[in-house]
C-alpha cells in the first residue's frame, strides 16, 4: 500500500498537457536572444497553443544558452527539440544547432538537409512545414534579423489560411528581416515585442475560418525538406531553370515566384530568396579572389627566389611585373568590397 506522501504527489503532479490544436512558429537571427525572452516570458501556463522556435546560429554553437535564459523568464515548459517526439499545447520547442525544426503530422521532425537561405536551421522551412501540417491553425512570427528568412515561410503560412505577424521595425536591434516580411508577404499584424503575448493568446484561442486545400507547390517543397532527397522532377514542376548556379552544390537552379517573393531552388534541396542568392554569390566571389590573390602572390615569390638563385629567364622581370599587376587589381577590388560591405 502506497504512502500518503506517495499518494499527495500523485494528486499534486499537473496533468499532461494535450497535444497542440494550434501552433505558434517563430524566426529571429542577429538580435533574437533578447527579442525571444522578452515575447516568451508574456505568456501563462494556460496559453492553449504549442510555440516551436528557429533562431539562426552557427554550426558550432549550441541551444542551451536560450534553452535556460526562456527558463529563467518564462513560465511555459522549454526544451530543445527532437525528432518523432508529439507537439503538446502549451509548450516552447528549439530547434537544435545545424539541423532543420520541421512539423510533421502531429510530430516534431529534425533534418540535417540542404541550408535554406544560407541557414540551418532556417525558418522558412519551419514556417512551410507548420503551414502543410496545420493550416489556418498557424501563426507566424518574425522577428529581428539580416536580410529576408522567413518571409517565404509568412507566404506559405498565408496561402494556407494562418496568420503572419511581424516585429515592428522600430523595435529590432536588427530591422531587416522585419522590413523584408512587411515588403514581400501580406503581414496581418505588425506591432512591438511588449504587445504580442496579448495578441498571441487570441489568435490562437479565436474562431477558425473553414480550412483551404494546402497549395501543391507548398506541400511539395515541405516534402523535399522532410525528406532529404533529391527531387529533380518536383522541382521542375515548381519553376523554370535559369542560368545560374547553386553556390551550396554547384547545380542548376530553378526560379520561383509566387506574389512579389523571388526565390530559387536547387534539386538537392537548396533554397535562396533572391537577396541571399545575391549574398551568397558575393561571398563565393571574395572567397575566390583571395585564392586568386595567393596564387598570384605565389607566383611572384616564386619568381623573386628563382632570380636570387639565377635562374631568371629572358621574360623573368616582365613576369614578376604582369603578377604585380594582377595582384594590385584583385587587392583593389577586396578593398573595394570592404568599403561597400
Amino acid at each position: 500500500m502506497k504512502n500518503d506522501s506517495a499518494v499527495k504527489q500523485i494528486r499534486q503532479a499537473p496533468p499532461r498537457k494535450p497535444l497542440a490544436k494550434d501552433v505558434v512558429v517563430v524566426g529571429a537571427s542577429a538580435g533574437g536572444l533578447q527579442a525571444l525572452a522578452r515575447l516568451v516570458g508574456q505568456f501563462d501556463t494556460d496559453f492553449p497553443a504549442a510555440m516551436l522556435i528557429v533562431q539562426h546560429m552557427a554550426a558550432t554553437a549550441s541551444s542551451e544558452p536560450l534553452l535556460h535564459l526562456l527558463q529563467r523568464t518564462g513560465t511555459l515548459p522549454c526544451k530543445i527539440a527532437t525528432d518523432g517526439e508529439k507537439i503538446l499545447a502549451g509548450h516552447v520547442y528549439l530547434a537544435q544547432p545545424d539541423h532543420h525544426l520541421m512539423i510533421s503530422g502531429e510530430r516534431i521532425a529534425i533534418t540535417k538537409g540542404a541550408r535554406e537561405n544560407r541557414a540551418r536551421p532556417a525558418i522558412d522551412s519551419l514556417f512551410r512545414s507548420a503551414a502543410v501540417a496545420f493550416g489556418n491553425r498557424v501563426v507566424a512570427v518574425v522577428l529581428t534579423g539580416y536580410l529576408d528568412d522567413g518571409s517565404e515561410g509568412l507566404v506559405a503560412v498565408k496561402r494556407c489560411g494562418g496568420t503572419c505577424v511581424v516585429q515592428d521595425p522600430d523595435d529590432c536591434a536588427y530591422p531587416d528581416m522585419p522590413q523584408n516580411a512587411l515588403r514581400l508577404a501580406k503581414v496581418d499584424h505588425c506591432l512591438p515585442i511588449a504587445q504580442m503575448g496579448v495578441l498571441l493568446a487570441s489568435l490562437v484561442k479565436r474562431r477558425k475560418r473553414k480550412q483551404a486545400a494546402i497549395p501543391d507547390d507548398i506541400a511539395v517543397e515541405a516534402t523535399i525538406a522532410h525528406r532529404v532527397l533529391s527531387d529533380l522532377e518536383s522541382v521542375e514542376e515548381l519553376g523554370e531553370q535559369v542560368p545560374f548556379n547553386c553556390p551550396g552544390c554547384g547545380g542548376v537552379l530553378w526560379q520561383m515566384k509566387k506574389g512579389k517573393l523571388l526565390r530559387y531552388r536547387c534539386h538537392t534541396g537548396h533554397s535562396y530568396t533572391a537577396a541571399t542568392l545575391m549574398a551568397e554569390q558575393k561571398a563565393k566571389m571574395e572567397e575566390t579572389l583571395w585564392i586568386a590573390l595567393r596564387m598570384f602572390e605565389e607566383n611572384r615569390n616564386l619568381l623573386i627566389r628563382m632570380g636570387a638563385q639565377g635562374e631568371a629567364g629572358p621574360s623573368h622581370a616582365e613576369r614578376i611585373g604582369q603578377a604585380q599587376v594582377h595582384i594590385d587589381r584583385i587587392r583593389a577590388m577586396l578593398k573595394s568590397e570592404t568599403a561597400t560591405a
